[in-house]
C-alpha cells in the first residue's frame, strides 16, 4: 500500500514575499539640512499631531541622526517652542 501524501506546489502563491524599500535619511540625503532646536517648523516634521516623537520606521532617519532628533525636540520642549504634549 502506497502512502498518498498530496504535496503543496503552489506554496509561492499562498505566501507572496514583498520587498520593502527602505528609507532614505533625510539628514543624510540632504547635507544642507541642519537641525536647530529653535526652529520648531521644521521639528513638526518629526513629531506627531499628540507631540511624540516618531520612531526610525516612519521618519526613515539613520540611528545616529534619530538621536540627534530627540536631543534636539528634548531641548525644544524645555525651552517651550515645542509644547510635551498637545490634546
Amino acid at each position: 500500500m502506497k502512502n498518498n501524501k498530496r504535496k503543496n506546489t503552489d506554496y509561492d502563491d499562498d505566501y507572496r514575499i514583498r520587498k520593502i524599500r527602505k528609507k532614505a535619511c533625510p539628514l543624510c540625503s540632504n547635507k544642507e539640512l541642519v537641525l536647530d532646536y529653535k526652529d520648531p517648523e521644521q521639528l513638526k516634521k518629526f513629531i506627531n499631531e499628540r507631540g511624540k516623537i516618531l520612531p526610525r520606521r516612519t521618519t526613515g532617519a539613520c540611528a545616529k541622526h534619530q538621536r540627534d532628533i530627540t536631543i534636539v525636540i528634548n531641548r525644544a520642549r524645555t525651552i517651550a517652542v515645542l509644547p510635551y504634549s498637545q490634546n
